[in-house]
C-alpha cells in the first residue's frame, strides 16, 4: 500500500516544499533560542521569541522565492542541491543580520540575539539538507522494493561518469534496472564501495555476470581504448548480456544524463582506432585565411572534410556538389557553427569545365580537396562511360584549372581499390592518379611550382553512403537475411573524420607529386562483421538473423590492398602516413590516351574505353565481370 501511494506521489507540490523548508527554519530558530538559554523558557519570552521567528522566516521566504530554491526534485537530491541549500541559507543570515543590525541603530535593540541567529543558520542548513536525502532514501526504498521484477545492471567505470550513470538509473521514474556492481580496470579502486554500491576488478567480469545474473553493462568511461572496448564487449556478447554506452557529455540534454540518453553500442565504435595525433600547427597554416574548395562536398568524405576545414578559419570555404538536396543538407547545418566563416555552396558537375571555370574565376581558391567521384563498384562495372567521365574527366577539369588559376595545393581523394584494380571504378581512380601524378611530373620539368598535386589514399570508411555497415544495419531491422558476398571476403576500414583528418595532414605535409597511403590497421573479415553485429542487436545467427552467401559482384575483391606489387613505401613524419613509391608515366602519352577515352564516351564505346583503361593500367584486370574477355585478348 505505501509503495503504491509513493510511486502514485510523482512530484511534490512546490509550495508543499516552501511550507517544509519555512517550518525547518522556524524549528532552526526555536531550537536556536532553546540553546542559547539553556532551555529557560521564561527567558525565550523576555526576548520575544515569537518575533525573532517571524523575522527569521520572513527573510528566509524572500530569499527561497528569489532563488527559486523549491524548484529541484526532492527525491533526485545530490551534492549539487546541497550547494543550492548553502547558498540560500547564506543568503538568509545576511538578510537577518541586515536587518538585526539596521533594527538596532534605530532602537538600539536587537530583534533576534547573534548567537540565536547562527545557530538557526547552522540547524537550517543541516536540517533542509538532510531531509531532502531521507526523502530520496524512502523514494529509493520503495522504488526498488520488488528487486526480483528489476534487472541487475553493472558500470564499467566507477568514476565521476559512473557516479552519473548510476544516478541517471536510480532516478529514471520508469527504470526497471538495478545497479548490482562497478567493474574497473584500476585496482586501486577495487574493493571499495561507491554510493552503497561494490566495485569488482575488471578481470572478474565473468564471474560478476554470472553471480549477479547481469543483464547488461554499460560502459561509463570517458577515454577507454578500443582495444579494451571490445574486450568487454566480446565477453558480454559471449555470455548473452546486453551492451550500451553513455554519450558524450556535450550529448546530454541541457548538461544532464538521462537514461533514455544511455545509447546501445554500435559496431562504429568497436572498429573505431585510437585518436590520432595532428599538426594542427602545420595544417592551420596551410588553410587558415585562404580560399579552400571541396568538389563532392556534399558526400560523406566531403562534408566532413567541409566540418574539419571551417575549424581552421579558411578566408572563405567553396563547396561544390552536383547534389542539390545533400548540398542543402551540408549547408544548413555550416549554418549553426560557421560562427562569422564565409561558406558558398554552388551547384555543378566536374564533367562540366565551363562551369568548373566560372568557380575558379570567381572565388580564386588557394587549396583543392577534390573528393567529388562515382564509388559504387557495382553500378560503375555497368556504367564505364560515366566513370571514366566523372572520376578521370572530371578530375582531369578540376585539376587543368587549378593549374590555369594558380591554386596552391590539389589533394586528390583516391582510394584502396585503384590498387591492382579488378573493376572500372578502381581503374578509373588509379588513372586519376596516374594523371596527376604525371601532369606535376611535367610541372616540375618546366619549372612551373605554383601548383603541388598530392594523392591520397585509403580504404572504406565507416558510415559513408557506399558502406556495407548500414547495408547490414538495414537488414537486421528488416528482419534478415544479411547477405554477404563470400565468406573470405576481407576489407580495411577507417571512420570518416579519421580518414579526413589524415587527408588534411597529408595535404599539409605534402610537396607535390606524392600518393599518401594510410595505415589503415588490420583488414577485417566481412562475415565476423555481420555476425558481431548481429549479437550486437541483441538477436542470434541463423535463429532470429540468416546470413546468405550470394557470391562475388562485377569488379569485385577478396582482400583489397593499399600498394601493387612494384610499389614500395616511405616513411614520412607521421606513423600512419606512408609514401608510395610509384610509376610516373609519361603526361603527353597520359594526356592523349584520354582525349582519345574522351571521344569514346560521346559515341558510347564501351569495350573501346576499357580497352584503353586496360593499356593505360596494365595491371588492370576485370574480375567476375564481362569485361575479362579483353584481358584473354591483350595476353
Amino acid at each position: 500500500m505505501i509503495t503504491g501511494l509513493v510511486n502514485k506521489l510523482r512530484i511534490l507540490p512546490r509550495w508543499v516544499i516552501i511550507l517544509i523548508d519555512l517550518f525547518i527554519v522556524a524549528f532552526s530558530t526555536f531550537l536556536g533560542y532553546l540553546l542559547r538559554f539553556n532551555f529557560a523558557y521564561q527567558r525565550l519570552l523576555d526576548f520575544d521569541y515569537e518575533v525573532g521567528i517571524l523575522v527569521n522566516i520572513t527573510c528566509a521566504l524572500l530569499v527561497i522565492l528569489a532563488t527559486q530554491s523549491y524548484a529541484g526534485i526532492v527525491r533526485y537530491t545530490g551534492v549539487e542541491d546541497g550547494f543550492r541549500i548553502l547558498k540560500v541559507s547564506v543568503l538568509s543570515l545576511t538578510l537577518v543580520l541586515f536587518v538585526n543590525l539596521i533594527y538596532f541603530y534605530s532602537y538600539q535593540y536587537n530583534l533576534i540575539p547573534y548567537s540565536v541567529i547562527f545557530i538557526a543558520f547552522l540547524a537550517s542548513s543541516l536540517f533542509l539538507y538532510h531531509y531532502r536525502l531521507v526523502v530520496k532514501s524512502v523514494f529509493l526504498y520503495y522504488k526498488n522494493a520488488v528487486t526480483a521484477q528489476k534487472s541487475n545492471v553493472v558500470i564499467f567505470g566507477a568514476g565521476e561518469l559512473g557516479i552519473i550513470t548510476k544516478q541517471a538509473i536510480e532516478g529514471g521514474t520508469s527504470s526497471d534496472l538495478k545497479v548490482v556492481g562497478f567493474v574497473e580496470d584500476d585496482r586501486r579502486k577495487v574493493g571499495k564501495d561507491l554510493n552503497g554500491t561494490k566495485i569488482y576488478n575488471a578481470s572478474d567480469l565473468k564471474w560478476v555476470i554470472d553471480y549477479y545474473q547481469v543483464y547488461e553493462l554499460i560502459i561509463a568511461i570517458r577515454n577507454v581504448s578500443v582495444k579494451r572496448k571490445n574486450e568487454i564487449v566480446d565477453i558480454c556478447l559471449k555470455k548473452g548480456v546486453n551492451v550500451r554506452a553513455v554519450p558524450p557529455a556535450e550529448q546530454w540534454v541541457k548538461g544532464h544524463l538521462s537514461l533514455n540518453q544511455i545509447r546501445n553500442i554500435n559496431i562504429e565504435d568497436l572498429l573505431g582506432r585510437e585518436s590520432i595525433r595532428l599538426d594542427s600547427e602545420n595544417i592551420s597554416h596551410e588553410i587558415k585565411d585562404r580560399v579552400i574548395m571541396v568538389t563532392g562536398a556534399a558526400g560523406s568524405i566531403g562534408s566532413e572534410l567541409v566540418r574539419q576545414v571551417i575549424s581552421y578559419d579558411p578566408k572563405l570555404l567553396v563547396l561544390f556538389d552536383q547534389s542539390e538536396s545533400d548540398l542543402y543538407e551540408v549547408e544548413k547545418e555550416l549554418e549553426t557553427h560557421r560562427n562569422g566563416h564565409k561558406v558558398i555552396s554552388v551547384l555543378g558537375d566536374i564533367r562540366n569545365k565551363q562551369r568548373l571555370e566560372t568557380i575558379f574565376e570567381a572565388y580564386r581558391p588557394h587549396v583543392v580537396l577534390h573528393a567529388a567521384a562515382y564509388k559504387h563498384v557495382p553500378v560503375m562495372e555497368n556504367n564505364p562511360s560515366e566513370a571514366i567521365g566523372c572520376n578521370v574527366i572530371g578530375t582531369k577539369n578540376v585539376a587543368d584549372l587549378a593549374v590555369a588559376y594558380g591554386v596552391y595545393k590539389f589533394v586528390l581523394i583516391s582510394t584502396d581499390k585503384a590498387v591492382n584494380p579488378t573493376s572500372i571504378m578502381g581503374c578509373s581512380k588509379r588513372i586519376a592518379e596516374i594523371y596527376v601524378q604525371s601532369y606535376h611530373q611535367l610541372l616540375q620539368s618546366d619549372n612551373y611550382d605554383n601548383t603541388s598535386f598530392i594523392t591520397t589514399r585509403f580504404g572504406n570508411v565507416l558510415g559513408s553512403k557506399g558502406s556495407v555497415i548500414p547495408y547490414f544495419k538495414k537488414q537486421i531491422t528488416d528482419g534478415g537475411p544479411i547477405t554477404v558476398t563470400h565468406p573470405d571476403i576481407e576489407r580495411y576500414f577507417m571512420t570518416i573524420p579519421e580518414a579526413c583528418q589524415l587527408v588534411l595532414e597529408a595535404g599539409a605535409m605534402g610537396k607535390g607529386g606524392e600518393i599518401f597511403i594510410f595505415d589503415m590497421g588490420k583488414s577485417i573479415r566481412i562475415i565476423d562483421l555481420a555476425k558481431k553485429m548481429i549479437k550486437l542487436s541483441g538477436l542470434e545467427e541463423d535463429k532470429d538473423i540468416e546470413i546468405v552467401y550470394t557470391g562475388l559482384r562485377q569488379g569485385e575483391k577478396l582482400y583489397e590492398e593499399l600498394l601493387n606489387n612494384q610499389e614500395n613505401t616511405s616513411p614520412t613524419h607521421h606513423s600512419k602516413i606512408l609514401i608510395a613509391q610509384v610509376r610516373i608515366e609519361d603526361y603527353q602519352a597520359v594526356s592523349g590516351l584520354l582525349q582519345n577515352m574522351e571521344k569514346l564516351i560521346g559515341n558510347n564505346q564501351e569495350m573501346g574505353i576499357v580497352k584503353m583503361m586496360k593499356r593505360l593500367v596494365p595491371e588492370f584486370s576485370s574480375n567476375n565481370s564481362r569485361f575479362e574477355m579483353l584481358d584473354q585478348e591483350m595476353v
